[in-house]
């Protein structure tokens, strides 16, 4: 429990540098991107036919945006003091709410991806580590072609082949279910080929040592062995990659989400850059860094239930 407690200590402390950090670096950032922010943001809420050096300038009032940038930033980390990110530049919604709806839709996504690619790469891995030989060269020259293989390619391959030649699934949207397997596929499949090889290397390792060795010695079986030494050595370092391809997705699927139409918060991001839309930049990027110290938090809190050495420690 004390290991644990320190863990939540370390991640809340993380939290509140990251939060003031992020603020700052967004802000800054915002304030760097060229053009005028009060007529983008005005093409943004009435369109680029109706947009004029006058609602520019009526939105620039009405937003602050004529006031000197340090009050603007006293005034923006104050809200993150409070926890209240304002309300969209563009379409007038509440922040948060929005940001509720956009990191539910990755997340969801992520975690579909997540669990395809360690259903298809884990057991392989573990495959071509015990087994060797042919299968394991074939595995490792599979695995490299498929990282090398951009994600917007797999999934432009996937959409042509199965939404529009075969027309099993929907190319794009978030409406259905049906719209779900497609995006998790394209993540999955890039994924899936990383944890196939940690997988293999991590098996290889353990079933080479020492202990692993000994209790074969003492007569278990090879079914035994896997499970009591092998698997249970594999799962620490198994987990901790697991939980960075986590991190990775949630912050790292713009060009999927975009390729599908998928209103996701990397989706939005890309939108609101193009829209200058300040609090809903400021409040992904904030969103994103949180919720990286949290999923790091998750990781270690399992990483210790999993290892008691840690708790002894």
């Amino acid at each position: 429990m004390g290991a644990l407690i320190r863990i939540v200590a370390a991640r809340l402390s993380q939290a509140v540098m990251v939060a003031v950090v992020v603020g700052i670096a967004s802000f800054a950032i915002v304030e760097m991107l060229p053009g005028d922010h009060a007529y983008r943001i005005a093409a943004a809420r009435y369109g680029e036919d109706m947009a004029s050096a006058r609602a520019a300038e009526t939105v620039r009032v009405e937003l602050g945006l004529d006031r000197p940038w340090p009050v603007r930033l006293a005034v923006w980390l104050g809200q993150i003091a409070t926890f209240d990110l304002g309300v969209s530049l563009v379409s007038g919604e509440d922040v948060v709410e929005e940001l509720k709806l956009q990191l539910g839709a990755t997340i969801g996504l992520s975690l579909l991806a997540l669990g395809l690619s360690a259903f298809i790469g884990l057991p392989l891995g573990v495959v071509m580590a015990l087994r060797g030989g042919a299968f394991d060269k074939l595995g490792l020259v599979a695995a490299a072609a498929v990282r090398a293989t951009p994600a917007y390619l797999i999934g432009l391959a996937l959409m042509l082949v199965i939404a529009v030649h075969w027309g099993w699934l929907p190319a794009a949207g978030y409406d259905s279910a049906a719209a779900w397997p497609l995006p998790a596929a394209t993540l999955a499949i890039g994924l899936a080929a990383m944890s196939m090889m940690v997988t293999r290397d991590a098996v290889s390792r353990v079933v080479m040592r020492a202990d692993t060795n000994f209790a074969r010695t003492k007569g278990l079986a090879e079914g035994a062995v896997l499970r009591r030494h092998v698997l249970r050595n594999v799962a620490v370092p198994v987990v901790a990659y697991m939980g960075v391809q986590l991190v990775w997705l949630v912050e790292g699927v713009v060009v999927v989400e975009s390729l599908f139409a998928w209103p996701g918060i990397g989706h939005a991001l890309v939108h609101a850059v193009v829209a200058r839309d300040v609090p809903m930049i400021q409040g992904a990027a904030l969103a994103m860094g949180l919720l990286f110290v949290a999923l790091n938090a998750a990781v270690d809190a399992l990483c210790l239930a999993l290892d008691p050495r840690g708790r002894r420690e």
